[in-house]
């Protein structure tokens, strides 16, 4: 009688020790970042805002009685270590639940492996439509797509522009948007485009191709380009001569280098971002303080999506209340969450239907808002002065 008591309290302790055991396990997120390579500032900017999440996660109690733990590798800007790393992730590293790598071109590489292992996975800054357009399960966008990117460039059209030059970087975001712009797509006027060429994402001289956008003589020069080369257009723009009534590019002038390195030649800049500090965003201010705190520089747009890729998976896993793949991907696909970057509402594909992005321009040495309305800081200058 006595034996078989003392067995069964050991069974107890067992299971028991087995539960506070699993209990303790950290719930592990997986990622690839680019932390060398063409795209190593945005990858890291974007890894530290999903550590940070992870820290507030942790210190505010974990998630479902368990520590929030980032296991990461540099996947070198390259599409081969993008899927090396991911592999590594889900076989070896066993974790539970993905976060998205920088750009559109090494997303597309992620989500099939991703897909091939039915683990759920948040993008972080990937646009691009074809993301969406190959019936995946596990993939769900935190970024606004590339159809929609441009949706607020109409200020321009409002302001009095009749014709645009594009210029795009070759890649799958550059291209998506740009033809996002010649088709109409959106709020989108395709009979205005009367100049469109694209450029190899590498390239930095554009002394022939700004004389050539010089002749097109739009009323708006438009840029679908990232920071350096948005940097080295508009000064080769400026050089040839060029004098559209508006100079708008995405990305670059979302950033703080891009008025450091251009100086008085940014005045007057339009950039399309996804977010803003002084957006009046809820928590904008409190993220940008503490991220310096812990980095000791302001965060980019980049440290946001990452940050807000680990609260949407949160959400998820709290609403579920579990980790469990098909629990969580039901939450992914079906609910409505307002996280830093902005609202999270996905369709059926797991596009990102919930948000748009915001207009800015260089005023004074400064980033003000100027649309959509709701957040402007101060009106569009039109045209720009010669």
């Amino acid at each position: 009688m006595i034996s078989n008591l003392l067995k069964t309290l050991a069974a107890i302790l067992v299971f028991t020790f087995a539960l506070i055991t699993h209990a303790l396990e950290p719930i592990k997120i997986g990622t690839t970042q680019s932390l060398t390579g063409h795209y190593s500032e945005q990858g890291t900017e974007q890894l530290r805002g999903l550590e940070m999440w992870a820290a507030d996660v942790n210190a505010r109690g974990a998630l479902l009685g368990r520590p929030v733990e980032i296991i990461y590798y540099d996947d070198r800007s390259r599409d081969a270590g993008t899927v090396e790393g991911f592999n590594t992730l889900l076989t070896k590293d066993k974790v539970d639940l993905l976060v998205g790598p920088y750009s559109s071109s090494l997303t597309l590489k992620a989500s099939l492996v991703a897909e091939a292992h039915d683990t759920p996975m948040v993008s972080a800054a990937a646009s691009a439509e074809e993301i969406w357009d190959r019936g995946l399960k596990n993939i769900f966008g935190a970024d606004t797509p590339a159809n929609d990117y441009l949706d607020g460039i109409s200020i321009a059209a409002d302001a009095g522009a009749k014709t645009v030059a594009v210029v795009y970087a070759e890649t799958e975001f550059g291209r998506e948007v740009a033809e996002s712009m010649r088709n109409g797509d959106g709020d989108h006027d395709s009979e205005r485009v009367i100049f469109y060429e694209g450029y190899a994402p590498e390239e930095r001289d554009f002394s022939a191709l700004s004389e050539r956008i010089k002749q097109a003589n739009a009323d708006l020069i438009l840029g679908i380009s990232y920071v350096s080369d948005s940097i080295a257009l508009a000064r080769d723009l400026r050089n040839a001569g060029a004098t559209p009534d508006m100079l708008a590019f995405t990305i670059g002038p979302g950033l703080r280098e891009f008025g450091d390195e251009l100086g008085n030649e940014a005045e007057g800049i339009v950039g399309v971002v996804q977010w803003l500090r002084s957006s009046r965003q809820p928590g904008a201010e409190d993220f940008a303080y503490r991220y310096n705190q812990r980095y000791g520089s302001n965060p980019g747009v980049y440290a946001v999506i990452g940050y807000s890729a680990g609260e949407i998976l949160e959400a998820a896993v709290r609403l579920a209340g579990t980790t469990d793949h098909d629990a969580v991907r039901e939450q992914l696909r079906s609910m409505y969450f307002h996280a830093l970057i902005g609202s999270y509402r996905v369709d059926k594909t797991g596009r990102q239907i919930g948000r748009r992005n915001l207009v800015l321009q260089w005023q004074d040495g400064h980033r003000r808002l100027i649309a959509p309305e709701s957040v402007a800081e101060q009106s569009l200058i039109y045209p720009l002065p010669r």
